[in-house]
């Protein structure tokens, strides 16, 4: 979960807003960060995504229908290119899990990490902005840490298989937070994010339906776990966070993700990474932020 939206915020003077919204954005991380363990239950990671797609919209739903009574705002449908994005945010979804099922959750998140790469690779083609040599020089700092953490181009290697469907996973999430930056100029972050997750579980179930293997009662409430209190619950804190945080710290506190992931790996599943995984990801993470400070000290 990473949310494109920077709504405007208050004056920095208050302290103990500031203090809030750090607070608010560390709890979101640290939610999300969970959702690498819910790429080991037995289920096909289709099947993981319809449920946190469909759990964190009716979640979503029922909150925009609140919101909708007090207001009286208007319920929009989703319009085309929302749908174009709900199956972005499905197909980033499904090759997140997969890459987390078929490595591990360190080789996952990490390699997922690699998704501002494209993002500035791309971001200038999409949007007519020239590009700076920070951005190349992360560019290849993030590629490095990826061929570190691969052991070998052979595919039949499981890191390398993981590695593969992580970094699809990131070009994924890249095409979608620019489709964001575009939607997120005529709607709110929390219309465009009900329904993305609306479309996702929409397009995922005929795959779930066609699958012969169905979640079992305690399968169901982990996903309504996912779905509710690490999707719905962290976008809803993120995004109160950045209302008192500026967005070059909450970019930071983002990158936080991987290394709450891989702790909750390692003290829960007993996945403890390699030193040649954690190299690799100390590459990628530390590109990840020297971009984003570079970036947000130009605007």
């Amino acid at each position: 979960m990473r949310v494109s939206a920077v709504p405007a915020f208050p004056s920095m003077n208050d302290s103990h807003q500031r203090r809030q919204g750090i607070l608010e954005l560390h709890a979101a991380i640290f939610l999300v960060g969970l959702t690498g363990l819910f790429g080991k239950m037995d289920l096909s990671p289709a099947t993981i995504v319809f449920g946190r797609a469909a759990f964190a919209a009716a979640a979503l739903g029922l909150v925009m229908l609140g919101m909708q009574s007090q207001t009286g705002s208007p319920w929009k449908r989703p319009s085309k290119w929302t749908a174009v994005s709900g199956l972005l945010l499905a197909t980033h979804w499904v090759a997140f899990f997969q890459a987390i099922q078929v490595s591990t959750v360190a080789v996952g998140l990490l390699t997922f990490s690699s998704f501002p790469l494209f993002v500035t690779l791309l971001e200038p083609w999409f949007f007519q902005e020239r590009r700076r040599w920070l951005d190349l020089l992360t560019a290849a700092l993030v590629m490095a840490g990826v061929a570190l953490i691969v052991p070998s181009f052979d595919f039949r290697n499981n890191v390398t298989q993981g590695a593969f469907w992580g970094v699809l996973s990131g070009f994924v999430y890249a095409l979608l937070c620019i489709l964001n930056r575009r939607l997120l100029m005529n709607q709110t972050a929390l219309m465009l994010t009900w329904g993305q997750n609306l479309v996702a579980g929409l397009v995922l179930l005929p795959l779930v339906l066609w699958e012969s293997t169905m979640p079992s009662p305690r399968d169901v409430l982990l996903l309504a776990v996912l779905g509710v209190v690490c999707t719905a619950l962290a976008h809803y804190l993120f995004i109160r966070g950045l209302s008192f945080v500026r967005a070059q710290l909450a970019s930071v506190v983002t990158a936080l993700e991987s290394v709450y992931a891989i702790l909750f790996a390692a003290l829960l599943l007993g996945e403890v990474p390699g030193l040649r995984t954690l190299s690799g990801g100390a590459v990628i993470l530390g590109a990840v932020v020297v971009a984003t400070l570079g970036r947000n000290s130009e605007k």
